[in-house]
């Protein structure tokens, strides 16, 4: 696991702390009170009855799906992190250019599944789509992360060498040993994720583990889907003992070979069509038509984006804004709940054992999931993807949260109980929690946007909408929307971690 540790550059003022919580906590009620939280199904407890009967008698009958599913989604995980991976580190190395560091924003405020259903309309179920959808966000992800790293590492060796070597050479024998081991932990760290995102691709056709528990949840065989889930479980948490570097070739061979058989001819011509015509703005192809007068395509276009903005996009904003700051609220909430489950100063080892492994199988969930079995169960409403989000988000920031609780050393050991809780621990670890909350954000919204494609009134119902009618030039504006505010979160929870005055450096440990 690696995410940005926080360390107190000065002491933080605890009035701020106090305000910003607040006031977050304000409009995540506010937002509450317009959001639409009803269960809508008639006989909700039933089919949770029968869920939680499939939970606790899996069915390994069907062994050779749940290995394809397994494999496949194994597959394309790790050809799509292993492409990120190589391009986010020669992207780090040039992330200091403004136009790398702009580009690298954007891509990946874009949304895994949002770049699987670009690639989708010209590639079709080809094997490109999903390592394409996983490599390019991701890249741009390790490319910031492994840009902080070699920030934060000591530059010492690297400045003590004499001034006539060679720039390549000295790197790559002073800077990056510095950061090697921080690199490869993130890096599998980013496995995990990818697993995870390959695992939903299934939901848009490809052959993975969503594509099989779709299948599973609307046939009502919870079963075989608790089996699945099972698996992929033991999968993720067995992670330490699987990867292994001197197995990575073999693992990259495999995973070429599984794909290569459901690989077919690209037809270049969709591709130049979807870029040149399909995403073009409709107003503006007239011009190109000769059809129409620069005027009339101008005046069309403004009718056109007017319409499109203000009848789709912006009650799919609001939605989405609305859904993430009650889910953002939410996490902070269960994570504080759920921290002390592997923390020392609360368990003992078995009990941290316990809380580690109800831990791994809340975050290993994706929300995706999570939401696609709530709204099965409790119907159209943002509520199923209000818990979703809490539990995936909560699961990881308790995680955080826990670990570096457990590094804390207590001055006074006579103190037990909730007063341990509310006036050491919590007390010690908000500045850092917040700064964990606040990276976050930017991820809630992101996942909220794509729940849409699941029925909700986000900002990924209208993409979704517009791929469906083939309006592709719709679908990128409001993709470009969905970027465009997600980058806006990400700088607006910096100047907060800023007026918080904390600092975010990035530690890997597994």
């Amino acid at each position: 696991m690696a995410e940005p540790i926080v360390s107190l550059t000065a002491l933080y003022p605890r009035s701020r702390t106090v305000k910003i919580s607040l006031l977050f906590i304000v409009v995540a009620v506010v937002c509450a009170f317009f959001s639409d939280v009803e269960i809508t199904t008639l006989y909700p407890w039933q089919e949770m009855s029968r869920l939680a009967h499939g939970l606790i008698t899996p069915d390994f009958s069907d062994f050779r799906v749940i290995v394809n599913a397994l494999m496949q989604t194994i597959a394309f995980a790790f050809l799509g992190v292993s492409l990120g991976a190589v391009f986010g580190f020669l992207l780090s190395l040039v992330f200091d250019y403004r136009l790398v560091h702009m580009t690298c924003a954007i891509l990946r405020s874009v949304h895994e599944l949002f770049w699987a259903l670009i690639f989708l309309q010209f590639f079709g179920l080809h094997p490109l789509t999903g390592v394409l959808a996983i490599a390019i966000p991701f890249s741009a992800i390790c490319a910031k992360v492994y840009a902080e790293i070699f920030e934060e590492a000591d530059t010492a060796p690297y400045n003590a060498l004499p001034g006539g070597s060679r720039r390549v050479v000295s790197f790559f024998y002073t800077r990056l040993p510095m950061v090697w081991q921080h690199i490869k932990t993130y890096t599998s760290y980013r496995l995990e994720c990818g697993l995870r995102t390959s695992a939903v691709l299934g939901f848009i056709g490809l052959p993975t583990l969503g594509f099989y528990l779709e299948v599973f949840f609307k046939q009502g065989l919870y079963s075989q889907a608790a089996a699945l889930l099972l698996t992929f479980y033991l999968l993720i948490a067995t992670m330490r003992w699987w990867l292994r570097p001197q197995l990575l070739l073999v693992y990259l061979i495999l995973s070429i070979y599984m794909l290569l058989p459901a690989a077919v001819d690209i037809d270049m011509a969709n591709v130049k069509r979807f870029f040149t015509e399909d995403i073009v703005p409709y107003p503006l192809r007239a011009l190109d038509d000769g059809t129409t007068t620069v005027f009339a395509t101008i005046q069309n276009f403004f009718h056109w984006f007017y319409e499109l903005f203000w009848l789709q996009a912006f009650d799919g904003i609001v939605q989405t804004l609305l859904l993430t700051q009650v889910s953002l609220v939410l996490s902070g909430m269960l994570a504080l709940i759920l921290f002390p489950l592997i923390t020392r100063h609360f368990q003992g080892t078995i009990g941290r054992g316990l809380g580690h492994g109800f831990l791994v199988i809340l975050r290993s969930t994706p929300e995706y999931l999570l939401a696609y079995i709530f709204l099965q169960l409790w119907g159209p409403s943002m509520l199923p993807a209000m818990i979703a989000l809490m539990l995936h988000n909560g699961a990881i920031i308790g995680h955080l949260c826990g670990r570096y609780a457990n590094e804390i050393v207590l001055p006074n050991n006579s103190i037990k109980g909730v007063n341990l809780f509310a006036w050491e621990i919590v007390p010690r670890i908000y500045p850092q929690f917040l700064a964990f909350l606040f990276y976050r954000w930017e991820i809630i919204f992101r996942e909220t946007a794509i729940l849409g494609m699941l029925g909700l009134y986000t900002l990924g119902f209208y993409v979704d909408s517009a791929f469906e009618e083939i309006r592709y030039d719709r679908a990128i504006l409001l993709i470009a929307i969905t970027a465009i505010i997600n980058i806006g979160i990400d700088s607006l929870s910096r100047r907060i971690r800023q007026y918080l005055r904390l600092t975010t450096t990035v530690q890997c440990g597994q």
